[in-house]
């Protein structure tokens, strides 16, 4: 896909060659963005197919990302704004009014803003996860749970139950996905 644009991309670059040393500089302006625009945008279109096609790059990785954190940048903006306001108004009420700006609102929303930077991130992690990611994020909550059931647990066949009680748990079938089968005990 992407040679093929590349070969595009060159035949519109041969052709406003050849069409410029014909009609010259003056008469070509008018034609040439007919010509250029679809050969210039054919590599980036080519590569954007690419990438979203055969999930090049870990795009996946990069709109989750792009997601978390820019909810979590806007998040955090409205707080520290709202909270910086809020507590200089809160302070000129207190004081009568004074003209000068306490410095200490700007200081104690800094400091809130720091303090709820990750729990607010793991909570908007585990939110666009959910929504966006459901088979990943199922995955993963069966890993935790069965890994807290595992650190308490000693007994072989007491785990095997746990395990697969887990497993079909979360696939809702008979039979789970991964392939388990209940261990049988031995007399």
């Amino acid at each position: 896909m992407v040679h093929l644009a590349t070969v595009f991309f060159v035949a519109m670059l041969t052709i406003h060659s050849i069409a410029e040393q014909i009609l010259g500089t003056e008469a070509w302006r008018p034609i040439e963005p007919v010509l250029l625009a679809p050969g210039m945008t054919s590599i980036p279109i080519a590569v954007a197919i690419a990438i979203f096609k055969y999930r090049l790059y870990d795009i996946d990785l990069i709109i989750r990302r792009t997601l978390v954190y820019g909810v979590l940048t806007a998040t955090l903006v409205l707080l520290y704004f709202g909270g910086v306001a809020l507590l200089q108004s809160l302070s000129r009420s207190l004081t009568g009014g004074q003209a000068e700006q306490p410095q200490w609102a700007i200081v104690v929303s800094t400091l809130a803003i720091a303090a709820l930077f990750q729990p607010l991130r793991h909570r908007i992690q585990g939110i666009i996860d959910h929504r966006f990611y459901r088979r990943k994020y199922d995955a993963a909550r069966t890993l935790e749970d069965f890994g807290a059931r595992l650190s308490d647990e000693v007994e072989l066949g007491v785990l095997s139950r746990t395990c697969w009680m887990s497993c079909t748990r979360r696939c809702s079938r008979s039979t789970p996905a991964c392939g388990c089968s209940p261990l049988r005990q031995r007399r």
